[in-house]
């Protein structure tokens, strides 16, 4: 899901410059007919905006990024495999963004969609594309389901605190989940579950966990997800104000829409979400272990038949 920008700013990393990638929204959209509009922000872009030629990428699954058109001098050329009348692109100068519609969507619309534009700098003597973050574009009569159970729960070894965020049962799949320190974004010590499905139904799940000095525990840090139907933080110090008294009783403590789980309870969550998360990424493991269990199986059985 959305790795083309990700793919791109390790990248540029890597020649030791790191651009500012354009921030586009919704993260998803779910529509089944009707027109889509997709905005790409250039927040912190330093050259003249209104000069610069921006491109729009299609990228459907497991295929490689098409560009669908681009804009140059407010004039929007469409590439030759797409029909010039589905789309529609406009700049805004002082908002310092660039607006894509894609009219009466259908089926093969359904991809994820990419601005981009060229970027120069002469320590590496040529240019660089740089990508947006992406929108999804899911064709589906389903509607999205917000996220029915959002908490933070927290966990200490030796020196060390570490928070998990479970947010679980939102549909579509698309999410984007963050850690912030006050207005900062935490990006050291975060580890990004993979997301996994419900066995039952469409509904999918995802954890982040946050690793901190245990003497960082009185700082307030916040869990953010960003979900087609709606954006929502939720903090530590939620945790931290009511460990006082999770230790006279067992019981569950409640923030907002949010389950704060102590002793017991948080133990056994915790181990479930790991289990989880691991029983998934694991999963091409048992299937081997299984079929050579039926090899093994299978002769012995046969060898029963004959005596």
């Amino acid at each position: 899901m959305l790795l083309l920008a990700a793919l791109m700013a390790t990248m540029v990393w890597s020649y030791g410059f790191a651009q500012e990638i354009p921030q586009q929204s919704p993260i998803s959209i779910t529509k089944s007919k009707g027109s889509v509009r997709l905005e790409c922000h250039f927040k912190d872009f330093s050259g003249k905006f209104e000069d610069t030629v921006i491109h729009w990428y299609q990228q459907k699954e497991d295929k490689a990024p098409d560009r669908v058109l681009y804009l140059a001098a407010e004039q929007m050329t469409v590439d030759s495999n797409f029909q010039e009348h589905k789309y529609t692109v406009a700049r805004l100068s002082r908002q310092k963004q660039c607006i894509l519609t894609i009219k009466n969507v259908i089926a093969e619309d359904a991809a994820t969609y990419y601005c981009a534009y060229w970027d120069t700098h002469c320590e590496w003597d040529a240019d660089v594309k740089i990508f947006g973050s992406g929108t999804k574009l899911i064709v589906s009569d389903k509607g999205t389901t917000a996220p029915k159970n959002y908490e933070i729960l927290s966990s200490e070894n030796e020196n060390k605190l570490t928070y998990v965020c479970l947010v679980e049962k939102f549909y579509p799949e698309v999410i984007r989940v963050t850690w912030t320190e006050g207005e900062k974004e935490v990006t050291d010590n975060v580890v990004n579950g993979d997301i996994w499905k419900s066995a039952d139904n469409d509904e999918y799940s995802i954890g982040s966990w946050l690793t901190i000095p245990k003497e960082n525990k009185n700082k307030k840090y916040s869990c953010k997800y960003e979900h087609e139907s709606q954006v929502y933080s939720i903090s530590t110090t939620s945790i931290q104000d009511l460990t006082k008294t999770a230790g006279k009783q067992d019981c569950n403590a409640y923030s907002g829409n949010s389950t704060i789980f102590y002793g017991d309870h948080l133990m056994h969550r915790t181990a479930y979400l790991v289990y989880i998360v691991l029983l998934l990424k694991s999963s091409m493991y048992y299937v081997i272990v299984l079929f050579f269990v039926y090899r093994m199986r299978t002769p012995a059985k046969h060898h029963g038949k004959k005596t």
